[in-house]
């Protein structure tokens, strides 16, 4: 057999291997990402190149759409102008600050036609070709139509223009890199506008398109790998969320969420108010509530109720119904400290036996902690932030006075929060994990308190 390149050396073969493999990786990269402005998969149409004006319709359906998306949640500061940008999120590898969205031609959308907004939205790319960080969630955007893209452009140019230019992130090397943002799209991204399924109603449909898209839910409830990339955005499957350390439940599973166990109108309840016959929300989800779930109308959450409740399992119970949970075995000085923590701190409002306290019209004022899902989650975080900073429900037109609990992060040590938390996950029937000072202690390090 003839030896390929005869006369080179071994090590100089495998030089040119290795360089050829690295250029054909590159090239294959940049394809991938600007390969469509080289040579478009589709012919763009007259009307894509420049914005038409807009009808009063399409712009009240922006208006929506933006509601549905939370967009005002990112690219608003606290207490600065709406939709002109600034905010800065937090990631494990640094900060990443909003976009400008009102139409200033020099800091914001005012140079933009539909279709560079389009390319945002669907391609996660500027209109000068540069990608753009993945805190912006265009994996979900890619998943939205292009009418609903043009109707939330359309709605953004009513806005007042304000100058604000955008801020320089402060990711660290090489992350946000145009280089490295290249690569972990090619890794991780790949545009997948919404495709109905024909076995579904119009209804799910709808629901799904609006959870995998404008209402990127996946976002919180999809766990992250080493990368910070998130799983598709169908993936519900819960996980912890960086840096605002909360964990987002398994959407999937009736067992933390209780979704398929629960009416459609519950559901539906839950989305508009933050509260339910059976539940509350609270961190991260009450803001959603609060900001945009509410102000969407009875059929959208209706349909994303329906989808929702179809992709919870209801078998994930023992393999044996019979058989009881072994109990924990708590140490004594736990159990006594926990019991004490709780009769002074807890009682008044969750009761003797964790039954809760309803109001008089018998809505949920103090949620049950007898066999409550959120008390029973595996991961204990949720209810570590609860106590360190207080459980607030989100104020919403269907809840405006929602009852809430006081911050214990100055009164309570690790100990404490430990053995409380221990307290109410072993007792009325409950059975959990233990919950340690360790846990208690990184929870608290973690967000500075």
């Amino acid at each position: 057999m003839k030896r390929p390149w005869p006369g080179m050396h071994p090590v100089k073969r495998l030089g040119w291997i290795t360089l050829i493999s690295l250029l054909v990786l590159v090239m294959g990269v940049m394809w991938d990402n600007w390969g469509d402005l080289v040579l478009p998969t589709q012919p763009m149409a007259k009307e894509t190149t420049q914005t038409p004006q807009a009808s009063t319709a399409q712009i009240e359906q922006g208006r929506y759409l933006a509601l549905a998306g939370n967009c005002m949640a990112c690219h608003t500061t606290r207490g600065g102008t709406p939709f002109a940008g600034g905010r800065r999120i937090d990631t494990p590898f640094g900060g990443v600050y909003s976009s400008n969205l009102t139409p200033d031609p020099v800091t914001g959308l005012g140079r933009w036609t539909a279709q560079d907004f389009w390319q945002a939205m669907h391609r996660g790319r500027s209109i000068d070709g540069r990608l753009l960080a993945p805190a912006f969630p265009y994996n979900h955007t890619s998943v939205i139509s292009r009418s609903d893209s043009d109707a939330v452009f359309a709605w953004l140019n009513t806005q007042a223009p304000v100058v604000q230019a955008q801020l320089a992130h402060t990711l660290v090397w090489p992350v946000g890199t145009q280089p490295a943002l290249a690569v972990w799209r090619s890794l991780f991204f790949e545009p997948r506008p919404f495709q109905a399924d024909s076995s579904q109603t119009a209804e799910w449909n709808r629901g799904a398109y609006l959870v995998q898209g404008l209402g990127h839910c996946a976002a919180c409830h999809s766990p992250r790998n080493a990368l910070g990339a998130s799983g598709p955005v169908s993936d519900l499957s819960g996980g912890l969320m960086p840096v605002v350390n909360w964990y987002a439940p398994d959407l999937t599973r009736d067992a933390e969420t209780g979704l398929a166990s629960t009416p459609v109108s519950e559901i539906v309840r839950l989305l508009r108010t933050g509260g339910s016959a059976t539940a509350q929300t609270s961190g991260p989800m009450g803001e959603v509530v609060q900001h945009s779930l509410q102000h969407l109308n009875t059929a959208d959450l209706r349909a994303m109720a329906v989808y929702l409740k179809s992709r919870a399992q209801t078998t994930d119970r023992p393999a044996s119904a019979s058989a009881s949970p072994k109990p924990n075995r708590i140490s004594l000085q736990v159990a006594t400290q926990g019991t004490k923590v709780y009769e002074r701190q807890c009682l008044q409002c969750h009761g003797e036996q964790g039954e809760g306290m309803q109001t008089a019209s018998g809505e949920v004022a103090y949620p049950a902690l007898a066999g409550n899902r959120a008390v029973l989650l595996k991961d204990p975080t949720n209810l570590v932030q609860l106590v360190l900073h207080g459980g607030y429900g989100p104020a919403t037109e269907g809840h405006p006075r929602p009852f809430g609990m006081p911050p214990a992060v100055l009164e309570l040590d690790d100990r404490d929060i430990a053995a409380v938390l221990t307290h109410l996950r072993n007792r009325w029937g409950n059975q959990a994990s233990e919950v340690t000072p360790l846990q208690v202690n990184r929870i608290r390090a973690a967000q500075g308190s």
